[in-house]
């Protein structure tokens, strides 16, 4: 008697962990394994830390090695031009052996130089990167997340206004056959709930669509999310003023600090064009080892070392190198105005975030009040109906500011959260550490 209890507890206990909701923490961590935009990125990244290695190599020794191993079997005819008539006829037969080994290594090269300290530049452009692809994976993800709430509160809402719609019909349609209201309110209340019916199937499809949304970030589809807790406190922006969020948006942003790494790269590729004028100077070295062996003589061997050094200085390449120079001068002065214009944009989104934020928090606590102000209409519109004072159409108005204002309520504190995170992604401070208070406000 007792197994049949304990499969029961245990299939009970399995479909309960199977039916917990997600939190956003959990969607994030989806995210980050199952994101393909992310893995671009990260992909980028892996490439982009290989850029000193391959920068360094033309500053170091450069070893090579080659040979050859012939065997060669020949004649010279006749004057007939046949073999072996004459004495004049010689045969040809010998083996050569030779290999040679070279070393070189710079000993000025300004164009090597100035590509080493690029690549140093790339690197750190390529990490700045992939430091904002995370953020902006983080804004993603919220930002999906709570579009599927918000999407789920208006299916919600409108299903409970479809519930008070569909009652409020019913009565007047007794209330018309009993002869206490006119045909006009039976009317009104059938009008109302053709309306939410219409609305209903649009909420299903904005849902549906959003969840489609967050499946193209995670991978997979969500399922149930964690939805946001009744009456919760979100913290006002630290510190409260803006003007410290604009100063780090103008040093810390990421998409600045690349511009700003964009733009050294783009003068030391005018010190690398301008090395097309200046000499190279390598150091040398090589040893090369020859052996001959034929029919008609002994075997010789030959060995020689050598070492010295090599120079070459350019002297006319066509007004290339100088072409070139003007070329890199305007693309250096195409990324300084690029990180103008990304700093421009940083303190824009921070300072729209802020506000953004600031009127968010002053937003939900007036809709707060209104919601409580909605709820004691809607009671004494229902009481009015009971005692007659009222129409129906009263209640069903009163209904309808209630669910609008609570759908109002839910949006603002998800926009509020979301102009949190992108304050901070703009300031360049923003870290997955930071979804720990957002998710700590979801109702698990």
């Amino acid at each position: 008697m007792q197994r049949p209890l304990i499969a029961v507890l245990i299939a009970s206990a399995f479909l309960t962990l199977t039916a917990q909701a997600a939190d956003l923490v959990q969607v994030y961590q989806q995210a980050l394994a199952n994101d393909a935009t992310y893995a671009s990125a990260r992909s980028s990244l892996a490439a982009g830390e290989e850029r000193i290695t391959q920068g360094r190599s033309g500053l170091l020794p450069n070893i090579s090695a080659s040979g050859s191993n012939l065997r060669n079997d020949g004649y010279n005819a006749g004057p007939d031009g046949t073999f072996g008539l004459f004495l004049t006829d010689s045969r040809t037969k010998y083996h050569s052996n030779s290999y040679t080994v070279s070393l070189a290594q710079p000993l000025f090269d300004w164009n090597a130089w100035q590509t080493y300290q690029q690549s140093k530049l790339v690197q750190a452009t390529s990490e700045a990167t992939f430091a904002q692809a995370q953020q902006d994976l983080i804004l993603r993800v919220a930002q999906a997340y709570f579009d599927v709430l918000t999407a789920q509160d208006n299916l919600t809402s409108t299903q409970a206004q479809k519930v008070a719609t569909t009652e409020q019909l019913a009565s007047a349609k007794r209330n018309f056959e009993v002869g206490t209201q006119t045909i006009t309110d039976t009317h009104e209340a059938q009008a109302a709930y053709d309306l939410v019916v219409a609305q209903e199937f649009a909420a299903i499809n904005d849902l549906d669509n959003k969840r489609t949304a967050l499946a193209v970030v995670i991978g997979k589809a969500s399922g149930e999310l964690a939805p946001l807790r009744t009456g919760v406190t979100i913290e006002p922006p630290s510190p409260a003023a803006v003007d410290p969020w604009i100063s780090s948006a103008e040093s810390q942003n990421f998409s600045v600090v690349a511009a700003g790494l964009n733009l050294e790269i783009a003068k030391r590729e005018i010190s690398r064009s301008r090395a097309g004028h200046m000499p190279t100077v390598n150091l040398v070295a090589n040893r090369t080892h020859q052996y001959n062996t034929g029919v008609n003589a002994p075997g010789t061997t030959a060995n020689n070392n050598a070492i010295g050094v090599t120079w070459s200085v350019p002297l006319f390449s066509g007004f290339a190198v100088t072409s070139k120079v003007r070329e890199n001068i305007a693309l250096e002065d195409k990324a300084r105005n690029d990180l103008e214009a990304t700093k421009r944009n940083a303190t824009q989104t921070a300072r729209q975030a802020f506000l953004g934020m600031t009127s968010g928090l002053a937003q939900v606590k007036a809709l707060e009040a209104a919601e409580v102000s909605s709820k004691s209409s809607l009671d004494s519109n229902k009481l009015g109906y009971q005692v007659g004072v009222r129409i129906n159409i009263d209640v069903l108005n009163a209904q309808k500011l209630l669910y609008s204002t609570q759908k109002d309520l839910s949006k603002a504190r998800y926009d509020t959260i979301m102009n949190g995170l992108r304050l901070k992604s703009a300031a360049g401070s923003l870290r997955e550490e930071d979804l720990q208070p957002v998710n700590a406000l979801l109702q698990h």
